[in-house]
């Protein structure tokens, strides 16, 4: 059974940064496509990036230029790095994976529990 914990979210101020990470238990490979999603209050729940298996990227366009996603396989994590925070990116950051699925939709088939970001 895989697990995802996220951590590394906060408050900071708006062109500050924050790095997230989530840490995968159970057996997720480099094979699985492994994405950030966030909520914000009141609105749907938005794609931010995507790693795949060979380490090609996808982010949308509301991030792109700020945020940069990574994998260590070693160590069984993904990464978020934020620059050049806007208020408009608080929201609830979570991680997910699937061997399947890589698009920046949530059909991933597990999902972590999130990590609040907060820009002011």
């Amino acid at each position: 059974h895989v697990q995802l914990v996220e951590s590394g979210g906060g408050s900071v101020q708006a062109g500050g940064s924050l790095r997230l990470s989530c840490a995968g238990s159970g057996y997720i490979s480099s094979a699985y496509c492994m994405a950030w999603f966030r909520q914000a209050p009141g609105k749907e729940l938005e794609g931010v990036a995507v790693i795949v298996s060979d380490d090609r990227t996808t982010y949308a366009e509301s991030v792109s230029g700020r945020f940069t996603i990574s994998r260590d396989n070693d160590k069984n994590t993904l990464f978020l790095e934020m620059n050049s925070l806007k208020p408009e990116d608080t929201a609830m950051y979570y991680c997910a994976a699937d061997l399947g699925y890589c698009g920046m939709d949530m059909f991933y088939s597990y999902r972590g529990q999130g990590t609040q970001v907060t820009v002011s």
